[in-house]
């Protein structure tokens, strides 16, 4: 629920910034169905049948970061995608190596005020003896946000491709002040058009 509401929060970000949401209605995603039932799923396994089992639950959790994986390759070339992909491939390396959950820190869990119930499927969790726990859900947000949770680097990562994705896609001031910092020659790409300047009359 926090990746959501921080989305929501990169969305708001968009017009003080210059840009223009109408924008997002031009941008082509093909697959999309495939990651909205992929987080559907995750949401249904670990809320609604926290209690089905364990096998079926870690085979369905690695399925649905396989989709997302092919759904972004698919349209890598719209701008932010590569770095969600980056994001997302290192959640899901250190969930498979995890045998099937993300190692969360203990100590984050419980300033995040969650209780872990071993007994349940949790897509993040404390592991004994964990691999690559640095890359867990290391982190808990802070207080004075809503939804608290943990958070890992890959989630921050696919938070800040997002924001390419968002600012890139709607033209906001940001956008243009990367474009202004890239060589000449790949001002014309689609991802980077400068409007040409007009004279005073």
């Amino acid at each position: 629920m926090f990746m959501a509401f921080a989305f929501v929060l990169l969305l708001l970000s968009v017009p003080p910034a210059g840009g223009h949401l109408a924008l997002l209605g031009e941008l082509r995603l093909r697959f999309s169905g495939l990651i909205v039932v992929s987080l559907a799923l995750q949401v249904l396994m670990t809320s609604v049948f926290p209690d089905a089992p364990h096998p079926v639950l870690i085979g369905l959790h690695l399925t649905s970061y396989v989709t997302i994986a092919f759904a972004l390759w698919v349209n890598r070339r719209l701008p932010g995608l590569l770095i969600i992909a980056v994001g997302g491939g290192t959640n899901a390396a250190v969930i498979a190596l995890n045998g099937g959950t993300l190692p969360a820190s203990a100590g984050a869990l419980r300033e995040a005020g969650y209780t872990v119930d071993p007994s349940q499927f949790k897509n993040s969790g404390v592991v004994v003896h964990p691999v690559l726990p640095w890359l867990g859900d290391i982190a808990a947000t802070p207080a004075w946000l809503p939804f608290r949770n943990v958070v890992s680097i890959g989630d921050a990562v696919i938070l800040i491709g997002a924001a390419v994705l968002l600012h890139v896609t709607c033209r906001s001031r940001i956008h243009h002040a990367l474009c202004l910092r890239r060589p000449a020659h790949e001002l014309s790409t689609p991802d980077c058009v400068v409007e040409p300047s007009r004279s005073r009359p």
